[in-house]
């Protein structure tokens, strides 16, 4: 495989309706992986329909003017494909991926899902059930429901805020006519995206979504404008007192998507704890044996970031724990990393990064991500290069930026009437 992914393999076109059509062309792969994207998410929801989104998301499955559901599921295993969506924060995706001789049916088959979708009522009632048995799922998925939790408390009175699948009250108070004007207002072409990467032609797959996607009218289609959320520390628990575990979540405020100083933030999440040789693995899980579920993440948003550590332990060791956590945010913040760790971490991402390139869902999801949020492609080595350049200094001020002043939230799920915590406590 090329190491650099050339500026002549990647097309970006707009349809005549205003679709934005983009490709990369893999002619060392017999694969395909289309994505049909919607910029919208949970977070363009008003509060009444939280979880609308993640309701349509499933309801285009239970059947198109032309295909009932099982007429769905066996034109994608007719073919050896794979097909599924899935509801983020900010965007919506379908995709398939195929082998390259049936682009035309993946092409078809998802058109006719975000296009022509029955919304039956016995169906919408049916999957109602299913996404109330979602919502019910969740409170019973400890390490699901601290992020919930997390993001209610952290994000107060805000879109983020909310859970992506809703709750059981907004689920269950959606109409079908609601459901059909909030899709006929968001599935227009100004936010639809169709991307593929793998072995492709793009003026044939333009000519392909021409065909299939060229009848949706224009319409406004605009995004409705969110304000930037204000982050709110402070400690939320919720008792559990049938789990073993107690499960915690720390976070504070990061950088939103595409910020330049993304490459010094994803070394530092990878040396505190995005590796197996990261310093919260080794000390709690390695060194003391505190936990079997370690991790640091970063979720990054349009207007907002998030840094989290995530760890589930025995209730009479949380404390010991999340001492632990704040005791290595706060060594980053005063003194910084060592040069071995960032050159690790650096090679971490690195070879992630190229071993990314080698699935077409990868490149294409990337592909749509870069569109959505940075209108610009980053070639890979631009990439590798933005992580090679990041120095033990340029971690270490970003670990200052970040920790210094802050005030983290936790969330705690478990058996948490001991934690006895004061959020002072949790302060880098």
């Amino acid at each position: 495989m090329p190491r650099n992914v050339h500026a002549s393999s990647i097309r970006r076109q707009v349809l005549p309706n205003g679709i934005t059509l983009l490709t990369e062309s893999m002619p060392h792969v017999r694969s395909v992986s289309l994505g049909v994207w919607l910029r919208r998410g949970s977070r363009h929801e008003p509060a009444r329909l939280n979880g609308i989104s993640h309701f349509i998301e499933h309801l285009v499955f239970k059947g198109t003017e032309q295909r009932t559901a099982r007429d769905i599921a066996l034109a994608v295993d007719s073919i050896g494909g794979q097909m599924d969506a899935f509801t983020s924060k900010e965007y919506t995706c379908f995709y398939a991926k195929v082998l390259d001789e049936h682009l035309g049916d993946a092409v078809d088959l998802l058109s006719d899902i975000v296009r022509h979708p029955r919304f039956d009522a016995e169906e919408l009632e049916r999957e109602r059930k299913v996404i109330v048995e979602e919502i019910r799922m969740v409170e019973d998925a400890a390490e699901e429901l601290v992020y919930d939790l997390f993001s209610e408390h952290f994000w107060p009175s805000h879109p983020l805020g909310r859970p992506i699948q809703g709750t059981e009250g907004t689920v269950g108070a959606m109409s079908r006519a609601r459901v059909l004007d909030f899709f006929r207002e968001a599935y227009r072409p100004r936010n639809m995206l169709i991307v593929a990467a793998g072995n492709l032609r793009h003026d044939d797959l333009a000519r392909r979504a021409r065909k299939a996607f060229g009848e949706i009218p224009r319409g406004a289609g605009s995004i409705a404008a969110t304000r930037p959320p204000r982050p709110r520390g402070g400690i939320v628990v919720r008792e559990k007192p049938q789990l073993e575990q107690m499960h915690l979540l720390l976070g504070l405020p990061s950088f939103a998507e595409g910020k330049e100083r993304r490459y010094p933030l994803f070394v530092l999440n990878a040396l505190l704890g995005g590796t197996m040789s990261s310093r919260l693995f080794q000390k709690i899980r390695e060194e003391r044996g505190l936990a079997y579920s370690v991790y640091s993440a970063v979720n990054t948003f349009a207007d907002t970031g998030l840094m989290v550590v995530y760890a589930a332990t025995s209730p009479a060791t949380a404390r010991e724990v999340l001492g632990l956590v704040v005791g290595e945010l706060r060594q980053l913040r005063e003194k910084g990393p060592g040069a071995e760790e960032v050159r690790v971490a650096r090679e971490h991402l690195k070879g992630s990064l190229m071993l990314s390139l080698e699935s077409t869902s990868s490149r294409m999801s990337n592909l749509a991500r870069q569109e959505i949020y940075r209108r610009r492609r980053y070639g890979i080595d631009e990439a590798l290069a933005g992580i090679a350049k990041v120095t033990p200094e340029a971690v270490h001020r970003t670990a200052r930026e970040l920790f210094e002043g802050a005030s983290p939230a936790l969330a705690a799920v478990g058996r948490t009437r001991k934690l006895g915590l004061r959020p002072e406590a949790l302060r880098p």
